[in-house]
């Protein structure tokens, strides 16, 4: 981030008011990035971070991916002996897209072997199954294997706060694969935490359709329950959905072999794969949608009363989060202070603050909530209002002339 870019980040953010950044007027179609030299990371945060919005970048920026070359035959189809030999007897998550289990579909557990000895009976019969339609969703290989070579981070997402928390506690990720046939779905959703994701696809294409915030507040039906399928019939029923009329259309994507999908932060969606399809999949967090995270974990708090369930609601709770903001502080206000030190704006000293100054922000909200102010925080190695005094003065220091 340049200086010039961390001056209209920080103007964004203080026309908000302390408030939320959502979406502004939404375009009628999703705009595509086409050339990589030609779009930095100050495009990116200036056309889609700050307004909120999607798009799609084109095949060039992931040409040099390993697993475009290794996972796919020439053909363009998944290369099975490939993963096979690579991956075989590794157990992953498999959904089964047509049995609904509240607005998801159940899982279970198998090795790789025995999805793609599935996939193959599935293309086989006419991509129909006694079994049904099964999706391998949500595998960690990024966790369980070195991955250097499967693909390269672009730099528009390389601010992720959520792994770069959970890689420095060892024990988690927020990085996936998926890989399904024809048909396979998922359902109608935000990602989790409001994080932003993105999406490439290693090969085959899929059709995603988008909401931006609020507009999937219209799909409710009368019982105040989101839709499983935006597809279904049942959405024209007024009776179960009232207000459906009052919603616009979403906003549809088809994504090519290789592309990325960039999902912005609160947007709803639901996606189809209409190929024999690989994607690799990130949820990351950062200061442009911090203070969506945190407004979404305390409508969870209001949702379900008690800390103990709002943690397995959501994954996570006040006290963790804190930890969560302590881990990524810590790393910002070391990055400003060495920059201090050497008498120069140093590399990466324009993201550090920004970053620093959002946490600051919301860290503010998050010590004043009296749920927190209930936490025994006697035990932690660095005390809330101590890290806040600590943030505010370096995030001071980073702005005057």
């Amino acid at each position: 981030m340049d200086r010039e870019t961390l001056a209209l980040a920080d103007r964004h953010f203080r026309g908000l008011g302390g408030g939320v950044p959502g979406v502004g007027q939404v375009p009628g179609r999703v705009a595509f990035v086409s050339e990589p030299g030609a779009f930095s990371y100050a495009d990116f945060v200036r056309g889609f971070l700050l307004p909120n919005l999607p798009c799609v970048f084109s095949s060039a920026f992931t040409q040099g991916w390993g697993s475009r070359r290794r996972w796919v035959t020439p053909a363009g189809r998944p290369d099975f002996d490939h993963l096979l030999r690579t991956y075989g007897d590794v157990v992953v998550p498999v959904a089964n897209c047509g049995v609904q289990e509240y607005n998801s579909n159940p899982k279970e557990h198998m090795p790789l072997r025995d999805y793609i000895t599935y996939w193959k009976e599935y293309i086989e019969g006419g991509y129909s199954s006694p079994r049904g339609c099964l999706y391998l969703k949500d595998w960690h290989l990024c966790r369980d294997f070195p991955v250097e070579d499967v693909f390269t981070l672009p730099v528009y997402f390389s601010s992720d706060w959520l792994n770069e928390f959970w890689d420095a506690l060892d024990v988690d990720d927020y990085r996936f694969v998926y890989a399904g046939p024809a048909g396979s779905w998922s359902p109608f959703h935000a990602d989790i935490f409001r994080s932003f994701s993105w999406s490439v696809n290693v090969c085959g294409r899929k059709k995603w359709l988008l909401f931006p915030p609020g507009q999937e507040e219209a799909l409710r039906d009368r019982h105040g329950n989101l839709p499983y399928d935006v597809t279904s019939p049942a959405l024209c029923d007024t009776h179960l959905h009232p207000r459906s009329q009052l919603a616009g259309p979403p906003l549809e994507i088809t994504q090519e072999a290789g592309e990325m999908v960039f999902v912005p932060s609160g947007w709803h969606h639901q996606v189809h794969n209409l190929d024999d399809t690989i994607s690799i999949n990130h949820n990351w967090v950062n200061g442009f949608n911090l203070a969506n995270m945190w407004r979404f974990l305390q409508q969870e708090l209001c949702a379900v009363q008690e800390e103990v369930i709002m943690r397995s609601c959501s994954g996570i709770n006040f006290e963790e989060f804190y930890h969560f903001l302590k881990v990524i502080a810590e790393k910002r206000l070391l990055v400003l202070r060495e920059a201090a030190a050497e008498d120069g704006a140093g590399l990466g000293f324009e993201q550090a603050a920004f970053d620093a100054g959002r946490i600051t922000e919301v860290l503010a909200s998050l010590v004043a909530h009296p749920s927190f102010q209930r936490v025994d925080t006697s035990a932690f190695s660095l005390r809330p209002k101590e890290l806040l005094q600590q943030l505010r003065e370096a995030v001071d220091a980073a702005v005057a002339p």
